[in-house]
């Protein structure tokens, strides 16, 4: 049950977030939810992998690097999700940030204490 709630946290943030980036725009919620669930399949099986190789330039960049990769994670995502729409890497970028810190505060503010 505590997946599905950080999906939907997930999705709604995304969603919300489209409303303030004009870079970055679903076709609609639907979108969002099918983007959710893209983005954790995304991070349980390619984060990892990019993860590893861009190690070197993590650590020269002091975890700088990181944020590229979580930009490069929505851009795949959007590769696969057709009614999902990212205007270049550096709306990517933002978008990536924006989303880790909102859906970060909403999950902390809905959890149960775990």
């Amino acid at each position: 049950m505590n997946l599905i709630i950080r999906l939907f946290i997930t999705a709604i943030v995304a969603y919300l977030l489209t409303k303030v980036l004009p870079g970055v725009n679903f076709e609609g919620f639907s979108s969002a939810i099918i983007f959710a669930i893209v983005l954790g399949v995304l991070n349980i099986f390619v984060k990892p992998i990019l993860g590893l190789f861009g190690l070197p330039l993590t650590i020269i960049t002091l975890g700088l690097f990181a944020l590229v990769i979580n930009a490069l994670i929505i851009l795949i995502a959007d590769y696969f999700i057709d009614s999902m729409v990212v205007d270049g890497f550096w709306w990517a970028l933002i978008f990536s940030v924006l989303l880790s810190f909102v859906t970060s505060l909403a999950n902390s503010m809905f959890s149960d204490g775990d």
